[in-house]
């Protein structure tokens, strides 16, 4: 990690050497503040040149708000201290702040549901997460220390080796052996104090130079993202990023490097990890440290205001593997295989990449985005031009802001995302197993036993619908999703195994809310889920009969939060 240190740093002193700037950033996820951020670009109330890409999102410079946490104002006006902000000290040449307490809570009656919700676990129960801290600011040097204190009660649940036969349960451990994807964490309660979203900056005009544990979220998907979302606990990395756009006689850009550290879980895939005749069916990881590279850069025309494109491009490998400058940072290895010499490369690392979209239209109050990636790169432009599907995934969503008439500032909000994980018909010619798996890397895009992007996981696909009240901080509303669980392993081995089986698949139906009173922002969720065929089982076979009944369960997933700002 030494080498990494300071081949970025040595690219970062040329960077700074501008005018200081601060950056104080609003973690990903944060209830009510983000989707605030974005109602309010679409409104156009906020610079339409921020992507929406790149986040944790650093109103302070991106936006010129003094108090990312009280972006209306109502601290000022209507809070306990009627004071909002920084603190400074050192004749104003430097700032503190404490930061927001958040206290969020979630219970699961069934089975571990749920995603995007950083450093807690799938499970069963009740589960706790507090965080808190402190930002400070001393000339171009920022720090931000916010840790993250997770319990989960984690209780035991019906789970996929239940009744399984050995077929079965051989057939799970062949995915699953290639993905550090644990079902449950343990046998017992689960409590971990993490490093939450903190990190330590040098600051100086647009850019920004650090050391952070922060979650990420790379593309303009609300409720996914293909490479980089909240649904895993943050990862230590360096970071050389913009803080705002860099404008341009052609347009503006923003973008992010990245060089981090991965860990694993230290769970087997299920908690039985032999058949009937005891032959071990886990294959343990190997003991080295995985290393994540990879970049994200958007580009918005001059002449095309509101349009975004993006590409993004990430690269895993273990430690031991790495060898110069070349290994640590291939972002200049070819896309294509035929030119990038991978056949003759001892070192064949395990990649990703995506294209996205967004086009934003404030005097619509509307938005539409799409991203597009693929884990197994074409050999060359016909091969891609003749199966373009293969590897594939895919987001497109859209969201519309509806003013009420007569109510001032107050909106009705739609959103719709479609996400497509599985693989396609091309699997039948040239299968390129799970999205998030390589042979490459056995642990999988994974980082402490919890997938780094979309939260439905290798093979999981999700349509999603809302519509929501809004005005300022407060929303109220109902949400639909439609959920189906890895397809594809279901169509490598569930399928063949019993012909009279179906996909496990669920229907989602919630209301939720966010509500502001003072210094305190309280959000809460209450979600039915039906799951059909819940882990692919059939309690009553019937043969040659579709429908298989008592195979269907209920499961109540609950969310409640409160968040103190000073």
């Amino acid at each position: 990690m030494n080498k990494i240190y300071k081949v970025i740093f040595a690219i970062g002193l040329s960077v700074l050497a501008g005018k200081n700037a601060y950056t104080q950033t609003v973690p990903v996820g944060t209830p009510g503040l983000e989707d605030y951020y974005r109602r309010q670009q679409l409104l156009g109330k906020l610079d339409s040149s921020v992507s929406f890409s790149i986040r944790p999102l650093m109103p302070s410079v991106a936006f010129k708000v003094r108090n990312v946490f009280d972006p209306d104002s109502s601290l000022v006006n209507e809070g306990i201290t009627k004071s909002s902000g920084h603190y400074r000290f050192a004749n104003g040449h430097g700032e503190f702040q404490v930061l927001p307490f958040t206290w969020q809570n979630q219970f699961n009656s069934h089975h571990p549901y749920g995603w995007n919700d950083g450093a807690m676990i799938p499970a069963r129960g009740y589960q706790t997460m507090v965080s808190g801290g402190f930002y400070a600011k001393i000339g171009p040097l920022t720090i931000q220390l916010r840790p993250e204190y997770v319990y989960a009660q984690n209780r035991s649940f019906d789970g996929f080796a239940e009744g399984r036969s050995d077929a079965e349960l051989s057939d799970y451990y062949t995915f699953y052996n290639k993905e550090d994807s644990p079902e449950r964490f343990g046998n017992g309660s689960y409590n971990k104090l993490f490093w939450g979203q903190s990190s330590i900056r040098l600051n100086a005009g647009p850019m920004s130079l650090g050391l952070s544990n922060e979650n990420l979220w790379w593309g303009p998907g609300r409720r996914n993202s293909i490479m980089m979302t909240n649904n895993a606990p943050g990862f230590k990395h360096l970071t050389l990023n913009t803080i705002k756009p860099i404008r341009t006689p052609i347009g503006s850009f923003e973008m992010q490097v990245i060089a981090g550290k991965l860990e694993n879980s230290g769970f087997t895939p299920l908690n039985v990890t032999a058949n009937s005749t005891g032959r071990e069916l886990f294959k343990p990881y190997r003991d080295d440290e995985r290393y994540l590279t990879g970049f994200n850069i958007n580009y918005q025309p001059k002449w095309i205001p509101g349009l975004f494109l993006g590409f993004t491009r990430d690269f895993m490998s273990y430690y031991d593997d790495l060898n110069g400058f070349k290994d640590y940072f291939p972002f200049f290895t070819p896309v294509q295989k035929v030119n990038s010499g991978i056949d003759g490369d001892p070192f064949d690392r395990d990649q990703r990449l995506s294209f996205y979209a967004r086009w934003l239209f404030p005097k619509a109050h509307a938005e539409v985005y799409f991203e597009y990636g693929v884990n197994d790169n074409a050999y060359n432009l016909r091969d891609f031009a003749g199966s373009p599907e293969h590897s594939r995934s895919y987001i497109f969503g859209f969201s519309k802001m509806i003013p009420l008439k007569l109510k001032k500032d107050e909106f009705i909000e739609v959103n719709a995302e479609i996400n497509q994980m599985s693989q396609t018909v091309d699997r039948l010619v040239r299968p390129a197993g799970g999205f998030y798996q390589h042979y490459q890397i056995r642990q999988g895009y994974t980082n402490l036993g919890q997938v780094l992007g979309a939260g439905t996981g290798s093979g999981g696909n999700l349509q999603s619908f809302d519509i929501n009240w809004v005005k300022g901080l407060k929303s109220i509303g109902f949400g639909f999703e439609r959920f189906e669980h890895n397809a594809d392993f279901y169509e490598e081995y569930i399928e063949d195994l019993n012909s009279n089986s179906r996909r496990w698949v669920d229907f989602a139906f919630a209301a939720k809310g966010t509500w502001n009173y003072k210094n305190l922002i309280f959000n809460a969720k209450l979600q039915g889920i039906k799951s059909l065929n819940y882990q692919w089982k059939m309690k009553d076979p019937i043969p040659g009969g579709y429908y298989i009944p008592n195979n269907d369960v209920f499961n109540f997933h609950g969310e409640l939060g409160l968040t103190y700002r000073f």
